[in-house]
């Protein structure tokens, strides 16, 4: 009997888990399709399977719920060259034991499948996901934080999300929420840094009617108001230190006073924290509580900067330019592949944020249906420019190779060569002022091959 099911219409995905597979010393079996495998489940069934998506016929997911509902001790790998947050958390949602973006790295993937057979795997609620927010992302970062929330979407841990302004921090605390057992319930969001140190407590907490001048009535505090559901707190990092007190004995307890109150409030709240600060380096210098720090700190999820996940940027732009239109009330731009790849250039300091002001901006000020390189912000025109001063050649040659990959002009080292040995001639014969013999000692070439060089570049 095969320990492990490989099921992949690709016949050179298949071979590579072949070769792998048996250099492992994992018996296997593979499969080009779904019904092949369901056939073979009325005569043995395999220790673990690992699956991709799209397949023709019956996709990976259908199988994968199929699979599940039947034996679901089997764990059951999901790979797909398709990758976005819906086929993660659906994947996770579904009972996977793990999701897998293609292109891969077949060690890794051997070692996945090592583990699963290693495991006892747990049956899990298949019940239908919520409407999602849009979260793109193709990036290796982006799929990370993919998985974490198809993982968390079984659990009721706290959260830490740490990343930039505008890196969309907000967005993945709703998707954490919205995929969860809470998600009928209450999402309340509270910036800890936008609000008053001496309003933010009773924000939090509530106050009695006549706590203090102004307060005319009873008010619920935001930890009242997510009871049952979710509390993001953002740049909790600003918070004052003597409110990380109350909010570590909340967190620790689920109970507080309200403020001028007597009567201790019960809640039942998921904590989703952010900020863009390092917690540990204010932890040493005293102005963030060690003990709540730790207790914030069960689940970290990094978030990546737009200019850590540029293949990434065209679809952001694209849709923003969608929701843009719609937003403004005006037709959608279509965004040109120069455009395109000039924007993956750019440092994109305030993030996803950034971008999508710009997309706004575009929408109103492009010239044409197509948004072309020239229809760019001025300031981001200039932007490359400025940078590639400080650039060594090399990362110039990157930042060009990425943009002709975009462009889709290959092959690449037809159009590269001629231009830099044309580049590198012209200024050695400069250097010695048209002597050809100490050019090509400059060049590292006889005089012959600089003479057919020339001749050949047409220079």
């Amino acid at each position: 009997m095969s320990q492990v099911w490989v099921l992949d219409d690709d016949k050179s995905i298949r071979w590579v888990f072949e070769k792998a597979l048996a250099k492992a010393n994992i018996t296997f079996e593979c499969f080009s399709n779904t019904n092949e495998a369901i056939n073979k489940f009325n005569h043995e069934k395999p220790q673990a399977i690992i699956s991709d998506i799209r397949m023709p016929g019956e996709s990976g997911i259908e199988f994968l719920t199929k699979v599940k509902n039947k034996f679901p001790e089997i764990p059951i790998i999901i790979m797909t060259a398709y990758s976005d947050l819906d086929t993660a958390v659906t994947a996770f949602q579904k009972g996977a034991f793990e999701y897998i973006a293609k292109p891969f790295d077949i060690n890794k993937v051997i070692s996945i499948i090592e583990q699963a057979l290693e495991s006892i795997s747990k049956k899990i609620d298949n019940e239908e996901l919520g409407e999602l927010p849009e979260i793109i992302g193709q990036a290796k970062s982006m799929q990370d934080v993919f998985r974490a929330i198809g993982r968390l979407s079984q659990s009721n841990a706290m959260v830490l999300l740490n990343g930039e302004s505008g890196s969309g921090k907000e967005l993945v605390a709703k998707a954490i929420h919205k995929n969860s057992h809470r998600k009928n319930n209450e999402f309340i969001a509270i910036n800890t840094a936008a609000i008053p140190n001496d309003l933010l407590e009773a924000e939090l907490f509530g106050f009695e009617k006549g706590a203090f001048t102004g307060a005319s009535a009873q008010r619920k505090g935001k930890f009242e108001q997510a009871s049952q559901g979710t509390l993001f707190l953002d740049e909790i990092g600003d918070m004052p230190i003597d409110l990380q007190t109350r909010l570590l004995r909340v967190l620790s307890e689920g109970q507080f006073y309200r403020v001028g109150g007597q009567d201790l409030i019960s809640v039942d709240v998921r904590v989703i924290a952010a900020t863009h600060q390092d917690l540990e380096v204010l932890v040493k210098s005293g102005q963030f509580r060690e003990d709540l720090f730790h207790r914030l700190n069960v689940i970290r999820i990094p978030l990546p900067n737009l200019n850590q996940r540029s293949e990434d940027i065209p679809a952001l732009a694209r849709h923003f330019l969608v929701t843009s239109a719609k937003e403004l009330a005006v037709e959608t731009k279509i965004l040109s592949s120069a455009a395109a790849a000039h924007l993956q250039t750019l440092d994109w300091p305030g993030n996803v944020r950034q971008l999508e002001n710009v997309c706004r901006w575009l929408s109103v000020m492009g010239s044409g249906n197509q948004i072309l390189e020239s229809d760019l912000p001025p300031e981001l025109q200039a932007q490359t420019a400025k940078v590639s001063v400080q650039d060594t050649w090399q990362e110039a040659l990157a930042r060009w190779s990425k943009r002709e990959l975009q462009l889709n002009q290959q092959p690449l080292l037809d159009k590269a060569l001629p231009a830099f040995e044309t580049v590198m001639i012209q200024e050695a014969l400069k250097h010695t002022h048209g002597r050809r013999r100490e050019a090509a000692q400059i060049l590292g070439w006889g005089r012959n091959t600089l003479t057919r060089k020339i001749n050949e570049l047409g220079l």
